[in-house]
């Protein structure tokens, strides 16, 4: 009896214990869904709106310095970062042998998408994009011909011809002249629009070129311009980027009339800056950061000229701080102005300088 009892209870402790493993294994199996969802919830916090965050460099071929053409899109570039959530990141070269380093190091950061600018990058974009067919480019301000480039370029000669037009209706010399930074077809298109906008309001007017050779020398910049006013210029051009700052010197010095470039450059001196041509490189690098954030990149060659608001005239296309000098006046602001509408209309067809 005693046996049978001790049995019984044996199996009755076996049925326990089973039971409570068949509970357990149930919880666990809860556990695991459990799991399963919070893994869901992981993938649910990795939507679109938490993806991973996308990285573009600007790689620039030289050192920003007090270049309004890289400042400006050094701006927009990273305005675009902060609006688009796009991490961001300039990197300037020293000379041409640091910038195709600097490019080949964006490629080895695995930087998504690489931006560059103007016809100094050319030659190393060039070898660089081939190499790498899956990494995506964008070139500001010229053209590369690479299946994985993005270019992006101006039509300058709009600007450059309102800029000739006003300058036409200003002079008081008849004679009016540009220092441009160096002879090269990009900068053709400058003086080229320049000198038919000119013609169209002044067919007697003179104009004189002189060329920097080079970006960077504002004392060049100074000599050329200062003998331009010798000559009987009452009004020059600054086309060489950094030099134009010699140009506006020298414009103080005689008390006589310049013009700036890409920003608005009036606001410097409003006495003697009578005038800025514009050019929207902040637009189009906010631009060209926007496409590839909202998966609307292509490789594709833009180009933005007065109809796109991508280059213009002060007081013309855009407003300014400074006031209107009356060295050139209400009038021909007018007249410039209906001249921009024609060029937007088509009915004036601003022509390209003949490619040599």
């Amino acid at each position: 009896m005693k046996k049978t009892l001790a049995l019984t209870l044996s199996l009755l402790m076996v049925v326990v214990i089973l039971a409570a493993c068949g509970s357990n294994g149930k919880n666990n199996s809860s556990s695991g869904t459990n799991a399963g969802t919070a893994t869901n919830a992981g993938t649910a916090a990795a939507s679109p709106e938490n993806e991973k965050q996308k990285r573009v460099a600007l790689v620039l071929p030289e050192q920003i310095g007090v270049n309004p053409f890289f400042a400006s899109m050094d701006e927009g570039f990273k305005r675009a970062g902060k609006d688009f959530n796009v991490e961001v990141k300039t990197i300037e070269s020293t000379d041409p042998a640091a910038f195709e380093q600097n490019l080949r190091a964006a490629v080895a950061d695995n930087y998504d998408l690489i931006i560059t600018a103007t016809f100094q990058a050319e030659d190393a974009l060039n070898k660089v994009a081939p190499e790498n067919p899956d990494k995506p480019f964008a070139i500001i301000d010229t053209i590369v011909d690479q299946p994985n480039v993005r270019s992006v370029v101006f039509r300058e000669q709009e600007a450059a011809y309102l800029l000739g037009a006003a300058a036409g209706l200003s002079t008081k010399t008849n004679v009016v002249g540009a220092v441009v930074a160096m002879d090269t077809p990009l900068l053709k298109k400058y003086t080229s629009g320049f000198e038919q906008g000119l013609k169209n309001t002044n067919p007697d007017a003179k104009f004189l070129i002189n060329y920097v050779g080079n970006f960077t020398d504002s004392a060049k910049g100074k000599e050329l311009a200062l003998l331009q006013y010798s000559q009987g210029a009452d009004f020059v051009a600054g086309m060489s980027a950094v030099g134009d700052l010699g140009v506006f010197e020298a414009a103080k010095e005689k008390g006589l009339y310049a013009s700036g470039q890409d920003i608005d450059r009036t606001e410097l001196d409003p006495e003697h800056i009578v005038l800025s041509q514009l050019k929207g490189t902040d637009a189009v690098a906010y631009e060209t950061v926007k496409a590839f954030a909202n998966d609307q990149f292509d490789f594709t060659a833009t180009d933005y000229g007065l109809k796109e608001k991508g280059v213009g005239l002060t007081f013309v296309t855009q407003d300014s701080k400074s006031a209107l000098s009356p060295f050139v006046g209400e009038d021909a602001v007018t007249k410039v102005k209906a001249i921009a509408d024609d060029i937007i209309s088509g009915k004036i067809v601003v022509e390209l300088p003949a490619a040599k």
